[in-house]
């Protein structure tokens, strides 16, 4: 079944069952590999991406929930030549002393930052 899902800005298709997790698509068929995983039970956070600006566990959010919300995974904040302010705030400060749940720290941060 094709699903399109809007993620950092731009709209992808792809060929998936409706319950299949967020984190399978952004990692196995987008290549997106921010979110990491972790337990798989929305318990540590190695998943997390913001959805409509609210930090969310990919690893148990099935694709068919999502319709048209606004995705936005790690890659989506900022770029190598161009960091997110929180990004560059991270490493200038060596904010992170372990790296499998920077992304998580980050995206919680974002949502605190940007009010969702």
């Amino acid at each position: 079944m094709a699903i399109s899902l809007k993620v950092n800005g731009a709209t992808r298709s792809v060929e998936a069952e409706p319950d299949t997790p967020l984190l399978y698509v952004l990692r196995n068929d987008f290549e997106l590999n921010g979110a990491k995983f972790g337990c798989g039970l929305a318990q540590c956070g190695a998943c997390a991406v913001l959805i409509n600006g609210a930090a969310v566990r990919s690893c148990v959010m099935p694709i068919a929930q999502l319709g048209q919300n606004e995705i936005t995974t790690l890659e989506g904040l900022g770029t190598l030549d161009k960091l997110h302010p929180l990004q560059k705030a991270f490493i200038d400060e060596q904010a992170e002393q372990f790296g499998l749940l920077v992304d998580e720290s980050l995206l919680q941060w974002m949502q605190l930052v940007e009010g969702a």
